[in-house]
């Protein structure tokens, strides 16, 4: 295979070089036959490698252009489309009948907005594998009243089924990163209401987050909820954000979904 260009910092490229890794993590992706399976920045094709001899529907989204050519030489069958995965729109690469399955070691610097995307487009995707910062897995898999618990933590596992898979050393990628590494699963397996507001749900946790360290109340007054009376709910806005379980976060929402005006909703 040709040699790809130097990684470069402004796409938060760190390329894994260990194959023992690279097996794992396939293996934890577990290939069958048939999968529609998108990659997030192959980059030099550690990975992309293995999935290409593993599946016939292969598509890979990678914004850095200098590796275009490369790509399309190295893997003639898959589709390669050059742009900020961000951007795309999942659904016209998902079929009704075979939902994405999406794997890549993305870019530290946009995991949230990688996340959010995925939950954003969640009936395109059946499950994801992904290459995020461990501290960041942390936070994902953490749980109420845990210093590790927050917005991604309750997001996260109210719309997902997620769990860290395990841990990886810098020293696997070219070059390395200060950080240590894990592999993430997230399953799109939970199904919500069909007229239930994901924005409103989102921005309700993060406004909840929005002053860590005091209460509920507190952190509602100042954000965009400060006009709503949660007489109530008393009991639940007099708890820190991280004491909230999720099904009190579910609480808190179906109150304020419907203490708003219609107009506003």
């Amino acid at each position: 295979m040709k040699e790809n260009p130097r990684p470069l910092k402004r796409f938060g490229q760190n390329y894994l070089k260990d194959k023992n890794i690279i097996e794992k993590i396939i293996e934890e992706f577990g290939v069958k036959e048939g999968d529609k399976i998108i990659e997030i920045g192959p980059g030099r094709g550690a990975l992309t490698e293995i999935l290409y001899q593993r599946t016939d529907d292969l598509t890979l989204v990678e914004i850095d252009k200098r590796v275009i050519e490369t790509l399309k030489e190295n893997f003639p069958n898959a589709k390669i489309i050059n742009r900020d995965f961000l951007k795309l729109n999942l659904s016209e690469l998902s079929a009704p009948d075979n939902k994405l399955r999406v794997i890549g070691n993305i870019p530290y610097n946009i995991t949230s907005p990688i996340l959010f995307k995925l939950i954003e487009e969640r009936e395109s995707v059946s499950d994801a594998l992904l290459m995020v910062q461990y501290e960041v897995a942390k936070r994902i898999t953490s749980t109420p009243g845990t210093k590790d618990y927050g917005i991604l933590s309750v997001i996260m596992n109210f719309f997902t089924d997620v769990k860290l898979c395990f841990k990886i050393s810098p020293n696997v990628f070219y070059p390395k990163p200060k950080v240590h590494s894990a592999i993430i699963k997230i399953k799109f397996n939970k199904i919500t209401a069909e007229d239930f507001d994901d924005r409103l749900f989102i921005d309700i946790v993060k406004a909840a987050f929005g002053k860590r360290r005091k209460t509920l109340r507190n952190s509602l007054a100042g954000s965009m909820f400060k006009g709503i009376e949660f007489g109530v709910l008393d009991d639940l806005i007099a708890k820190r954000a991280e004491e909230l379980s999720i099904e009190e976060f579910l609480k808190l929402y179906n109150f304020i979904q419907n203490a708003k005006p219609a107009s506003t909703r």
